[in-house]
C-alpha cells in the first residue's frame, strides 16, 4: 500500500464513524461539523506522524543494511583482486614457457 495514502484513510474513516455517531445520537448540525473539523485534523496529523515514523524506521533499516553491504562488498572486492592476480601468473608463466 502507499504509505502517503495511510494519513488520507486514516482521518476520512475516523470521519465517517464521527458523522454515524453524530447522527444516532442526534445532535445539531452546528455541532456534528464542529466535531468532524475537529477529528479530521486530529487524525490527519496522527496519520502524518505514522507516515513520517515508519518512514524513520525504514531508513534506519536501509542504513543498517548498506553498512552490512559494504562489508560484503569489500569482502568480494578482495577475493575478485586475488583471482585476477593469479590469471596474471598464469598468464606469465605460458609466456614465459613460449
Amino acid at each position: 500500500m502507499n504509505r502517503k495514502n495511510i494519513p488520507l484513510l486514516l482521518m476520512l474513516t475516523a470521519g465517517a464513524v464521527t458523522c454515524i455517531i453524530t447522527y444516532v445520537k442526534k445532535y445539531p448540525v452546528h455541532t456534528q461539523l464542529i466535531a468532524l473539523f475537529a477529528v479530521l485534523v486530529i487524525f490527519y496529523v496522527l496519520g502524518s506522524a505514522l507516515v513520517w515514523t515508519v518512514g524513520y524506521f525504514e531508513k534506519q533499516n536501509e542504513e543498517k543494511r548498506g553498512e552490512e553491504g559494504e562489508v560484503i562488498e569489500k569482502d568480494s572486492e578482495n577475493t575478485g583482486t586475488e583471482g585476477k592476480e593469479e590469471e596474471n601468473s598464469e598468464q606469465e608463466a605460458a609466456e614465459g614457457q613460449s
